[in-house]
C-alpha cells in the first residue's frame, strides 16, 4: 500500500508539473504574440507626399483643348404649307404664314488654326444656311471661306474670335504606333479627350463626293483605335507635342457584307492635306463649291489658226466609268499628231482635259472655245486626267485604277493642216 501511495503521489506531482509547464507555455506563447503584434504595429508608417505619376498626353492636351470649338449647322425651315385634309381630325390647307426660322441639323466639331479662322469637315457645314461656332457658353456667327468637298474639309471666319490657333504638324512624318490624341465633341460632350495609336497610313477610302471635275474622289486617310463619335468630325487628332496632325472624320462601325461589328477603327484626314485650302483662304483666294466611247471629235484648230495638235472627243455620258464618276468628264484626246507642241508638253493619247488656264472644261467644244481665242506664240496651260497604260486598255471599266491629274504647259504653234 505504501508502495501505491507513493506512486499516486508522483503521479500527482507529475501531472501537476505537467499542467503547470503547459499554463506557462500558453502565457509565453500570448505574450510573444503580443509582443510581434505591436512591433509590427510600431513598424507600419504611411508615406505622404507620393510623387503624382502623370500621362505624356496631359500636357498636350492642356495645350491644345481649348482650341478646340462646336460648329453646329442651321438650315431654313418655313412655316407654310400646303396639305389635304383626309378626315379623322387630321385637317389640310394652305397656311400662308410665310415666316421662316432657323432650325438645328447637326453638330460636329473645329479647330482653330489661325486667327479667326477654324478648320471643320465638309459634312459637317454642308447645305448649311447658317453657322455658329461655339466655345464654352460663348456662340459666335460664322461665315463660310473656303471648301474642298472631295476631301471633306472646310474653312470657317468668325470675327472676334479670341482663341489662340494650335501648331500644324506634319501628317508625313508619322508612322504606326505613335500616339494619337483627338479632342472634340460627340454627342454634346464638349472638349472629350480620347487617345490611341496610329494604327495605318495611308488607308484609301472611297468618297461619295466628287471632286471639281466629276471624278468620284478615293482619300488616303489616317486609321486609328482612338474613339471617335458622332460629334468629332472635325475635331483635332493632335500627337503628343499639341501639334495637330489630322481631322477625324468617320468611323466603322460593321460590315454591310458579313454583319460583323468592329470596334477602334476609325479615320482621320491627314493635316497636309487641308494646307492648300488653309493657305488659299488665308491668302484671299478661297473657293466656295461646290466603256468609255466618245460621242464626236474635233481638230483643235484648223485652218489658218494656230494649234497644239491633238483631236478631242466628248465622253459617253452613259459610260459605265463616266456615270459612276470613275473618271472626270472632259475632252478626251484620240489623237496626238507627232513632232506637234501637244507632244512635245507632254500630252498622250487616252488623256482627259479636264482645264484650260484654270478654267474648267468637261467638253471638247469648252476646250476648243478657249484655245481658238489665241494666237501663234502664246501658251495654254492644260490640266489632264492620266490613268497608266490608257484608258483604252481597260475592257472592263469596274477596273479602271484610279490615275493622277497632271499639268502642262503647250505652246500653240501654226501647223501644216496636211499632219492633221
Amino acid at each position: 500500500m505504501k508502495n501505491n501511495n507513493n506512486h499516486s503521489g508522483k503521479n500527482f506531482y507529475a501531472f501537476t508539473s505537467a499542467a503547470l509547464a503547459l499554463v506557462l507555455m500558453v502565457v509565453a506563447s500570448v505574450a510573444l504574440f503580443e509582443h510581434d503584434s505591436t512591433a509590427g504595429a510600431e513598424a507600419v508608417t504611411l508615406t505622404e507626399n507620393a510623387t503624382v505619376v502623370t500621362s505624356p498626353f496631359t500636357e498636350a492636351v492642356e495645350k491644345v483643348r481649348g482650341s478646340v470649338v462646336g460648329v453646329n449647322n442651321y438650315t431654313t425651315y418655313r412655316n407654310s404649307y400646303y396639305g389635304f385634309g383626309f378626315g379623322y381630325g387630321y385637317g389640310g390647307g394652305y397656311n400662308d404664314d410665310d415666316t421662316s426660322r432657323q432650325v438645328l441639323q447637326g453638330s460636329g466639331s473645329g479647330v482653330v488654326v489661325a486667327d479667326g479662322y477654324v478648320l471643320t469637315n465638309y459634312h459637317v457645314v454642308e447645305d448649311a444656311t447658317m453657322l455658329e461656332v461655339t466655345s464654352g457658353d460663348k456662340v459666335y456667327p460664322a461665315e463660310l471661306k473656303g471648301t474642298d468637298e472631295a476631301k471633306d474639309i472646310a474653312v470657317l471666319y468668325v470675327a472676334d474670335l479670341d482663341i489662340e490657333p494650335v501648331v500644324l504638324g506634319d501628317s508625313d512624318q508619322l508612322a504606326v504606333g505613335d500616339w494619337a490624341i483627338c479632342i472634340g465633341n460627340p454627342l454634346s460632350f464638349t472638349g472629350t479627350t480620347t487617345v490611341g495609336v496610329i494604327s495605318a497610313l495611308n488607308r484609301e477610302v472611297t468618297s461619295s463626293a466628287t471632286d471639281a471635275y466629276g471624278k468620284r474622289a478615293v482619300n488616303t486617310m489616317i486609321q486609328t483605335d482612338a474613339a471617335i463619335n458622332a460629334g468629332n468630325s472635325g475635331g483635332g487628332m493632335f500627337n503628343v507635342a499639341g501639334e495637330l496632325i489630322g481631322i477625324p472624320s468617320m468611323k466603322y462601325t460593321g460590315s454591310m457584307f458579313s454583319g460583323s461589328t468592329v470596334e477602334g477603327i476609325g479615320m482621320a484626314i491627314p493635316i497636309n492635306e487641308a494646307k492648300d485650302l488653309i493657305n488659299d483662304v488665308l491668302a484671299g483666294n478661297g473657293n466656295v463649291e461646290g466603256s468609255t466611247t466618245t460621242q464626236g471629235s474635233t481638230s483643235i484648230s484648223t485652218g489658218d489658226k494656230p494649234r497644239i495638235g491633238v483631236t478631242v472627243s466628248n465622253l459617253n455620258p452613259n459610260s459605265y466609268a463616266v456615270a459612276n464618276s470613275i473618271i472626270p468628264t472632259g475632252a478626251y484626246v484620240q489623237n496626238v499628231e507627232s513632232g506637234s507642241p501637244a507632244e512635245k508638253a507632254g500630252v498622250q493619247v487616252a488623256d482627259i482635259v479636264v482645264e484650260v488656264d484654270g478654267t474648267r472644261v468637261s467638253s471638247m467644244e469648252e476646250m476648243t472655245s478657249i484655245l481658238q481665242s489665241k494666237q501663234a506664240g502664246d501658251t495654254a496651260t492644260l490640266k489632264v486626267y492620266r490613268v497608266e497604260g490608257g484608258l483604252d486598255s481597260y475592257e472592263d471599266q469596274t477596273a479602271i485604277p484610279d490615275g493622277e491629274y497632271i499639268d502642262l504647259t503647250v505652246e500653240l504653234a501654226m501647223l501644216d493642216a496636211a499632219a492633221q
